[in-house]
């Protein structure tokens, strides 16, 4: 089951991510205020904790990324 969330997280960033895949090109910068980015952060997550934990650790970084977030370097 680990295996197939992370494979979902990989398609997703080398398809639609404005920071990994083939539209990178629209932000040079980067989409995502925070390092690493949420995709990213969502991996390192899971590997790190497992899928319960790994999935709500992401799902609080999602909540913290709006428009008036500062930002920054935010580990696992």
């Amino acid at each position: 089951m680990t295996w197939l969330i992370l494979k979902l997280i990989r398609l997703y960033q080398k398809t639609i991510s404005l920071d990994h895949g083939p539209l990178k090109f629209l932000r040079p910068n980067g989409q995502c205020k925070f390092y690493p980015s949420c995709s990213n952060y969502s991996c390192l997550a899971i590997k790190k904790y497992g899928i319960a934990r790994g999935c709500y650790l992401a799902l609080k970084r999602l909540g913290r990324c709006h428009p008036w977030s500062i930002g920054g370097v935010d580990e696992v």
